[in-house]
């Protein structure tokens, strides 16, 4: 049985988390910002679509940049400092006066979210100690903040309209106040310090040929999850002909399917390693796409279900694996494997759309069936990387009778 070599710090974990959700909270916001601009600010459908991409493909796109800057000097403050900025920027776009402007701040959040994950997953890195468990949990954080940034804004929105905006930088300042309180945490007698060399790298050797088809196969999967997320909801009820509830209901089992996934692939790498769970998730989510796009009436739901449990368990996995990968390039790897393989999916929907405007909805979700296969052959050759004593501690001595515990 494989297991981690040390506990990992629970506290910081869990701080992490929160915080991790707060911030995630600005990566949705932006989308469920896009209803209002167009009925209070008339904002065509081309305008109002386009305020999205402001935030997240810069977002993506500048996240290995930031990477680059914490494997090279330790940057703990960033922590507060970005998740500040990230809010602010998503407060500010309910009162800003023109469209350029409020394009300006979207973007600056954008940067604010794309120059915490590099170094929150360093952090994350020291004080999970090599466990799996705990990373992913730190991921599930992510997710929650993502799945409640709908229901934030229209708490504030939907009441006092989009002067209210500012009202939504409250979680950017509860998650700076999570984010000090870690670091404090982890430079406290017996903690990890955030700035140590070994944070940032430095021992072993790159494999860059495995990160770079790590890297592949996360497009692929990407690509499947946008797409669905776009639209399972209009599918869904295309295909078992039920109206708007049915269409939410798909979506919403996409997203919960999807926390229970993230916390269950970290318990199951403890168990049997990332790379055997990495391929069979991406061996099952083939036959569920395929279940989705095939299957007719509600056992579509049921295929659903395994859908999401296939994209989602070894989304905490290729961050830790992209980081043992590159182990001098700790941040490097993690902003490619949160930040820029994921905006191929983003830019992948229109063209899926543009499929279904020619065909039907139903052809243009075909490809994604063949994409998880794609991915599950790069995965094949990779090597499950060691974990680096610099994060997990010399290796400690162990009994028969007495196995480490993750």
């Amino acid at each position: 049985m494989l297991t981690n070599r040390t506990t990992p710090h629970r506290r910081p974990i869990a701080l992490l988390s929160l915080g991790h959700a707060c911030v995630d909270i600005y990566q949705g916001a932006v989308a469920a910002l896009v209803p209002f601009f167009v009925s209070e600010r008339a904002y065509s459908y081309a305008a109002a679509s386009g305020v999205v991409p402001a935030a997240s493909l810069l977002s993506s796109v500048v996240q290995p940049l930031f990477g680059a800057l914490t494997d090279r000097w330790a940057m703990p403050w960033l922590l507060p400092v970005s998740t500040l900025v990230g809010g602010d920027g998503v407060a500010l776009s309910g009162v800003t006066g023109s469209y350029a402007m409020t394009l300006a701040v979207v973007a600056v959040s954008g940067i604010g979210v794309a120059a915490y994950h590099p170094e929150s997953a360093r952090v994350a890195r020291l004080a999970s100690r090599g466990s799996h468990t705990a990373m992913s949990w730190f991921s599930l954080g992510g997710n929650l903040g993502f799945a409640a940034a709908p229901l934030a804004v229209a708490a504030v929105i939907a009441t006092g309209g989009l002067r209210a905006s500012p009202l939504l930088a409250v979680p950017a300042v509860a998650g700076a106040a999570l984010c000090a309180a870690v670091l404090r945490a982890l430079r406290a007698p017996g903690g990890t310090a955030g700035s140590g060399r070994a944070g940032r790298g430095g021992a072993g050797r790159d494999d860059w040929p495995s990160f770079l088809r790590l890297s592949g196969a996360i497009m692929c999967r990407s690509i499947v999850f946008v797409g669905l997320s776009a639209f399972i909801s209009l599918y869904v009820r295309e295909r078992t002909g039920g109206g708007e509830l049915a269409g939410a209901a798909a979506l919403f089992v996409l997203y919960a399917g999807g926390a229970v996934g993230t916390v269950a692939g970290g318990a199951l790498a403890a168990r049997h390693g990332r790379i055997p769970v990495v391929r069979w998730s991406y061996a099952l989510t083939v036959l569920a796409v395929a279940g989705v796009v095939l299957v007719p009436g509600p056992a579509l739901y049921l295929c659903l279900v395994l859908a999401s449990a296939g994209l989602y368990v070894p989304f905490s996995l290729h961050v830790t694996l992209g980081q043992d990968y590159l182990p001098r390039r700790v941040g490097t790897a993690s902003g490619v494997t949160l930040g820029l393989t994921v905006s191929v999916g983003g830019l992948a929907s229109p063209l899926i759309g543009a499929l279904a405007d020619a065909t039907t909805l139903r052809t243009a979700l075909a490809p994604l069936i063949v994409l998880p296969a794609v991915g599950r052959l790069l995965l094949r050759p990779l090597p499950e990387p060691a974990l680096p004593e610099a994060i997990t501690g010399p290796r400690r001595p162990k009994t028969a009778d007495a196995p480490e515990r993750a």
